[in-house]
């Protein structure tokens, strides 16, 4: 499986290929007239230099070149550009993404009972299929982009706009909020995990179930300790408290690879750290610290929340 590279030049998808392309003539157009002009700076400096003839060159350089070169750009970016993938809702998957201050709430429709399900900072696709994602932010811009696979797209509060997103291999593919969204703009990423078909559909079928039953003491103790610190007044699990909408749902949380949008691995230690003290971690996150917990319940409420698969 591919690792999580956040570059533009490493492209996984068609659209991707595009925007590369683009990079790499940029890049080498730029280049070519960088040296070009430091090669006749260097001439104009010999002693027995010949004086230049202004007109020529004002005509010439300014005027002939910059027309010729924008307007070969210009058609072929147009002719490129439009070979990109047409940006519709009528793909066979389509998935919800809203933008919050500082993490991404990622909604899918259950195929078996219409359901919705509801995760946070993922977004999972099956290998070799066009997926619309609609984009919505909750509080101000933020800014979809995973350059491995796409360009960005802005998320305005109040209005729905889209992406499609193809992953031609499996792997996973790091994004990030491209909009400066306040204080933890920078450590507000996600990752795309591109799954083959079948492992796509074994996964969407986990995520539908609600949250497994606790086994053993320390898990019991686990739960026990979410209901009495009143952390469902912001996170829902399935089959435990689902009304809360203000921070990720927690239903299958142990399942991601991070938390805090892609600023720690999932782990029962991270967990705690982050449930104790999440100022400590990212600083200004609207999630309060877990004042007077003792140890003991702070270990349990994490291993509870790991086992939630």
């Amino acid at each position: 499986m591919s690792g999580t590279l956040q570059s533009v030049l490493h492209p996984a998808g068609a659209d991707a290929a595009v925007v590369e392309q683009f990079a790499w003539v940029l890049f080498g157009a730029g280049t070519v007239i960088f040296f070009a002009v430091m090669a006749l700076m260097a001439l104009s400096l010999r002693d027995n230099a010949r004086p230049l003839r202004p007109g020529l060159w004002i005509a010439g350089a300014g005027v002939a070149f910059p027309v010729l070169v924008l307007s070969a750009l210009l058609v072929w970016s147009t002719w490129r550009s439009a070979q990109l993938v047409p940006q519709s809702s009528q793909a066979a998957l389509s998935i919800s993404v809203t933008g919050h201050m500082w993490w991404w709430e990622v909604r899918y429709r259950d195929p078996a009972g219409g359901r919705e399900i509801v995760t946070a900072n993922e977004i999972h696709i099956p290998v070799g299929q066009t997926v619309h994602v609609g984009l919505n932010a909750s509080d101000v811009i933020h800014s979809l982009w995973v350059p491995a696979l796409s360009g960005k797209r802005d998320m305005i509060p109040g209005r729905v706009t889209g992406l499609t997103l193809r992953a031609d291999r499996p792997g996973v593919y790091r994004g990030q909020c491209a909009e400066f969204c306040g204080a933890q703009h920078a450590n507000m990423a996600l990752h795309v995990v591109a799954l083959a078909p079948d492992a796509f559909r074994d996964w969407l079928r986990r995520q539908a179930q609600p949250a497994r039953e606790p086994q053993g003491a320390l898990l019991e103790r686990g739960r026990a300790a979410f209901l009495a610190q009143r952390c469902q007044t912001c996170h829902t699990i399935r089959g435990v408290a689902e009304t809360a909408r203000l921070g990720p749902d927690l239903t299958h949380v142990g399942s991601r690879a991070h938390i805090g949008a892609g600023l720690l691995r999932t782990h029962r230690n991270t967990l705690a750290g982050w449930i104790a003290d999440p100022q400590a971690v990212k600083a200004g996150v609207f999630m309060p610290a877990a004042a007077g917990t003792d140890g003991a319940t702070l270990r349990a409420l994490a291993a509870y929340l790991e086992h939630l698969q």
